[in-house]
């Protein structure tokens, strides 16, 4: 029997399609689908795939009242499993009102000219999170999105009301947010800067490479569990490189109040390569001799070791196919 990830319970919000249609963002709603498909993968994090543990609202779905209702429903799954493990993901716009000072997460149903009685305040959402009483808790918010959800410079600017000011949540919430044991926040960006989409178009940098540290990308061989540090280390490189990548600067932000608790197994992906060593095998074939390196993760190692390809093929760090070797 499979093993899974029993304990996992996740509320992903892609806000998406909005009521006032010059503040949709489609690719919010691409990067809650691609996390809860990655989770929900037998053979990679291998959460159940069920109701009961994973629940995603875009589009017409994530409104100011479900998403309400979705942060009640993951208190109400740590009540119920003391060993729960809670993720809790917000992809869309996130605003500060000047004058008030007061942060919003701007959900599906909102009206433009009363955005602060129709937007989520910051506040309700941080004390329906201090309500999930689990042992551990990762919040992933990607709400910087205003004017940075895009890479084509010819894009209008987003129409934001002008009290409102386009930012990351503010260190203060943050602050409150962490508060109690088993606490962890990441922000897709800091302060002013903006979180930028992929030039392909398929989802958001810092969601892309949420899902590789998923994956595994972060881990090292024979890894069984991704971590809270397998996740920092990994997107605390990989996101401002490709940020710099397209002409801009997008900085992660991680906080915790917790130990390195794992968020998913690794059942695929590099961290379950299984390693060879070249030098070894190199010293049991004759010189231009072939290996096999099959299944996902695998890799060659070994200090002078040369890999130089009969069809390998490297997948997002993983080799596949023939390996002529040699002792380079």
């Amino acid at each position: 029997m499979n093993q899974t990830f029993p304990h996992g319970y996740a509320l992903l919000i892609g806000v998406g399609a909005s009521s006032f249609p010059a503040w949709s963002l489609p690719m919010t709603v691409y990067d809650a689908t691609a996390i809860r498909e990655t989770l929900t993968t037998p053979d990679l994090c291998a959460w159940p795939d069920d109701e009961a543990h994973i629940r995603l609202l875009s589009d017409g779905t994530a409104t100011r009242q479900a998403i309400q209702d979705g942060l009640d429903w993951l208190a109400q799954q740590a009540v119920a499993d003391p060993d729960a493990t809670s993720l809790a993901f917000f992809s869309g716009h996130g605003w500060l009102d000047k004058e008030s000072d007061r942060y919003y997460l701007v959900p599906h149903d909102v009206t433009p000219f009363d955005l602060a009685g129709s937007a989520l305040a910051a506040t309700d959402f941080i004390d329906r999170l201090r309500a999930v009483k689990a042992r551990r808790l990762l919040v992933c918010i990607d709400s910087c999105h205003a004017q940075g959800m895009a890479t084509a410079k010819e894009i209008p600017p987003l129409p934001v009301p002008g009290a409102f000011l386009p930012t990351a949540l503010p260190k203060g919430l943050v602050d409150e947010l962490k508060q109690g044991e088993g606490r962890a926040v990441f922000l897709s960006s800091r302060g002013s800067q903006k979180s930028w989409t992929r030039p392909d178009g398929t989802r958001s940098i810092f969601t892309h490479h949420l899902i590789e540290a998923l994956h595994g990308a972060g881990n090292q061989p024979g890894d069984r569990e991704v971590r809270l540090s397998n996740l920092m280390n990994h997107l605390g490189k990989a996101v401002p490189a490709s940020a710099v990548a397209i002409g801009h600067e997008q900085t992660p932000f991680f906080d915790t109040a917790t130990e390195d608790f794992p968020i998913a197994l690794l059942a695929g992906g590099k961290g379950l390569a299984k390693a060879v060593d070249l030098d070894i095998l190199a010293g049991q074939l004759p010189s231009g001799g072939t290996v096999h390196l099959s299944g996902d993760g695998a890799i060659a190692q070994g200090p002078g070791a040369v890999a130089a390809g009969k069809g390998g093929v490297a997948v997002g760090g993983d080799l596949h196919g023939d390996i002529r070797i040699g002792k380079g």
